[in-house]
């Protein structure tokens, strides 16, 4: 950032962590987080673990006040009464933040996924620097919100378009926000005193997704995001997919468009060059030769049947209805979710977007199942924080968990 940055002092808030000690605990605790109550039977089914070992390994979570035992004994077989395990909700606590081009919205989640206090702040501008001091700004408020559950903190998570080093905390680039090698991570961790995560928007929601969404039983899966960009975020043989060069999952940036579309990374024919809203925006404003319209008015004249509106919202539609093609035809999802705030006008393009899709998805591919949701910018926070609860539990483990 520069030698002249002043850092404010970190605060006095200490990170919580359970003490898991191996990888195989870390999965215990995760099961228990996502399907829970469950009996220690079930655990063992899902594990490969006897009973046994699952209770010793459940025992020092229950001890720490991280796990509960159900107050009241369940049936499963004739005579033998289960005590269902769960998680304790307030036990862990983490902070998200979803970093956009013009404002930042933050959250605090607990290991229910329940959104315990949220704030939103618009940034005057979208330089690193504010918007470092924004965050910081974000997470001290909504600390403070927590009173006495400030104690079980985890840390911090950050979610940002684009090309992102999670290992270090680095944004290589983000073309949304024209940020390249910043290091956001490091800067927020010393001002904040806590640990951080920063971590690709779409994949840090399809974590969230994987925990709490329809990853919970499902083997594979995709969310595609739609809105001010077009991402992607893989779900398969157990793991969240980040590629070895961290950009898996970047299906907003296949040429698939016309060559004449430029992308706002500076490439040629993105589906993200005709299907982003921005994109979609440009498109109606050039067809009507009118460039002071906004979205809001796009989308209205495309209800109308403005040729220039709804040739834009087709065009977006056949992009992204190709491009999802192409995923399910490289690694075949059981279910994909379509989410972002893009969604809210699906019906402009829905039509172009399933022909797309069935004309080139391949084979049994096409009976992938197809799930259309909203998501506010609150989902995009808390999915930052979810991302930032996961690596607290992975670095308790001394391993990478997902």
């Amino acid at each position: 950032m520069g030698d002249n940055t002043v850092r404010a002092e970190p605060r006095a808030v200490a990170a919580r962590r359970p003490a898991l000690g191996t990888a195989k605990s870390a999965e215990i605790f995760t099961r228990i987080i996502t399907h829970g109550p469950v009996s220690r039977l079930d655990i063992g089914r899902l594990t490969g673990l006897s009973q046994a070992k699952v209770t010793k390994t459940v025992s020092p979570l229950i001890e720490s006040g991280y796990v509960a035992v159900g107050e009241h004994a369940e049936h499963s077989f004739p005579g033998r009464p289960v005590r269902p395990l769960s998680v304790v909700p307030r036990s862990m606590i983490a902070v998200g933040v979803k970093v956009n081009e013009g404002e930042i919205f933050a959250v605090t989640v607990n290991l229910g996924n329940e959104v315990l206090g949220s704030t939103r702040r618009r940034l005057r501008s979208h330089d690193p620097e504010t918007t470092i001091a924004a965050i910081v700004a974000s997470v001290d408020s909504l600390i403070d919100q927590l009173g006495e559950d400030a104690a079980h903190l985890t840390g911090v998570g950050v979610s940002v378009s684009g090309d992102i080093d999670t290992s270090t905390g680095t944004v290589r680039h983000s073309p949304l926000l024209d940020w390249t090698q910043v290091a956001l991570g490091s800067e927020l961790e010393a001002r904040l005193g806590l640990p951080v995560t920063v971590e690709n928007d779409v994949r840090a929601l399809a974590k969230s997704e994987h925990w709490f969404g329809v990853g919970k039983d499902a083997n594979s899966f995709a969310i595609v995001t739609i809105g001010a960009g077009i991402g992607c975020g893989i779900y398969v043989n157990g793991d969240v997919v980040v590629g070895s060069h961290g950009v898996a999952g970047e299906i907003g940036h296949l040429p698939l468009a016309s060559s004449d579309a430029i992308c706002v990374c500076g490439r040629r024919g993105c589906v993200e060059a005709v299907a982003s809203s921005h994109a979609i925006l440009e498109a109606v404003r050039r067809g009507r030769s009118e460039p002071d319209l906004t979205l809001a008015d796009a989308i209205r004249l495309a209800h109308e049947g403005d040729p220039a509106a709804v040739d834009a919202f087709e065009r977006a539609g056949t992009a992204i209805g190709a491009a999802l093609a192409a995923t399910v035809n490289l690694f075949g999802p059981e279910v994909v979710v379509i989410a972002g705030e893009g969604v809210m006008d699906y019906d402009l393009y829905e039509r172009r977007f399933r022909e797309e899709f069935l004309a080139h998805a391949f084979g049994a591919a096409a009976n992938c199942r197809l799930v259309v949701r909203r998501h506010t910018f609150t989902d995009w926070a808390r999915g930052a924080a979810v991302a930032s609860l996961r690596e607290a539990i992975a670095v308790s483990a001394g391993s990478h968990v997902e």
